[in-house]
């Protein structure tokens, strides 16, 4: 691996940071005092989740528009975006007075949406389309190409590139001490080849780890295979990453400044991201959230030395908040979901309860699954227990009691389905 990239130019990072020094805001490099005592090491978050827009996005969004030309600003401009780069164009849009096409995905939280318009205001116009950002990405290229407008890519463009750059112009400079490993997330690749290209010029021993989550690895998969790969399917969860095909463009460069890929759960992004609201105040999205959820796996190599988590965004939904919690105590052991086939007798439901519930497990859900026949019908159930060491005494009184049972939460396509 090359320890040095030649693709982006320095130069226009530094001149990017100059372009940008009034647009965007210097967000701070905090040494995170929990997280330094918990990995034994000093670990710095640089706050993106304070930009102006909550998020990096608007430094590649700005660096890109405002290179075009005054009759490429006057045709409007077009993007696709899951959200924060769409708030980052948003933004931008208002600033140069430009119009603006936004195309975004169904399933962006809501939250995203209103803030795109909150930024925009009458210079843009949301398009909601397609479930996935890929769907959204080729309307947005069509409408672009058949009105002549200029397409602001969210990552695989030099310009844009550049801008996200920025970021790690900013961490060098805050850092007097050398710096051991950079974690930032990865979705389409802007922000690591930006960021890891600077890094590795200015500082090589640095390791550079991208972070993604386990339901779609796509830059994993790529480097793995030495090309750019598409992913059949994603998990959406962590919308600011969910991206089937990392860029041409960045592929190429992040396949030089990479030095490692960390692969997170989602249920661990969750648990990591209410603890980065408990324990430390920061409201973070799952994919700002990544790469502090990535430190448990390097907690030995970066015992003793100096870590920075680029935490990208804190662009959350406020309704997703019990999905994350319901997610984080599956990942962590807490919760089990069962189909349980009751013995045909009677009074099972009461044995159930007082021979098979421990005496703090706590049901959730319980949901007959065939509702014309309640005698008889195997039923939902949904246990949440106190400690995670109760699961296989639970498991042992349900076998020990003549209970049959399905484990949902060990089979994906059942819990998709009914949870």
């Amino acid at each position: 691996m090359s320890t040095k990239a030649n693709t982006i130019q320095i130069k226009d990072i530094i001149i990017a940071h100059q372009n940008l020094k009034d647009v965007v805001q210097k967000t701070p490099l905090q040494r995170d005092p929990i997280l330094s005592e918990k990995y034994q090491c000093n670990v710095y978050l640089k706050r993106e989740d304070q930009q102006v827009v909550r998020s990096f996005k608007i430094r590649g969004a700005y660096n890109l528009m405002q290179s075009l030309s005054q009759e490429e600003l006057k045709n409007g401009v077009v993007c696709a975006s899951a959200g924060n780069h769409a708030q980052g164009v948003a933004y931008s849009c208002k600033a140069l007075k430009v119009k603006g096409k936004i195309f975004m995905p169904t399933t962006t939280p809501r939250q995203k949406v209103k803030r795109v318009s909150f930024f925009g205001g009458e210079f843009v116009e949301i398009i909601l389309i397609g479930d996935t950002f890929d769907d959204a990405y080729h309307e947005s290229k069509s409408y672009c190409d058949e009105h002549d407008m200029s397409f602001i890519h969210p990552f695989d463009d030099y310009r844009t590139i550049v801008g996200q750059g920025t970021i790690g112009l900013e961490v060098l400079n805050g850092m007097e001490e050398p710096i051991s490993h950079i974690f930032m997330s990865v979705g389409g690749g802007g922000l690591i080849s930006g960021v890891g290209s600077y890094i590795k010029n200015i500082s090589p021993s640095t390791q550079v780890v991208g972070v993604e989550p386990a339901g779609a690895p796509s830059m994993q998969q790529s480097l793995m295979h030495k090309k750019v790969v598409k992913l059949e399917q994603v998990d959406k969860f962590v919308d600011g990453a969910s991206v089937q095909q990392v860029g041409h463009l960045t592929y190429e460069i992040a396949k030089e400044v990479i030095d490692d890929i960390a692969i997170v759960p989602e249920g661990k992004v969750c648990s990591t991201l209410l603890n980065l609201y408990n324990e430390n105040a920061i409201v973070a999205e799952p994919a700002g959230a990544m790469p502090v959820a990535a430190l448990d796996q390097y907690k030995d190599q970066i015992k003793g030395k100096n870590v920075v988590c680029v935490v990208s965004g804190g662009n959350n939904d406020i309704d997703r908040m019990q999905d994350i919690k319901e997610r984080s105590l599956i990942y962590e052991g807490y919760k089990h979901y069962f189909i349980v086939n009751f013995p045909q007798r009677a009074g099972a439901l009461r044995e159930f309860l007082s021979e098979v519930l421990g005496e703090t497990d706590d049901i959730t859900r319980f949901e007959y699954t065939k509702k014309n026949n309640r005698d008889k019908g195997p039923v939902l159930v949904g246990i949440e227990l106190k400690h995670q060491s109760d699961y296989q005494p639970l498991i042992a009184r349900m076998e020990q009691n003549g209970f049959t049972y399905i484990e949902i939460n060990k089979d994906e396509d059942l819990f998709h389905l009914l949870i």
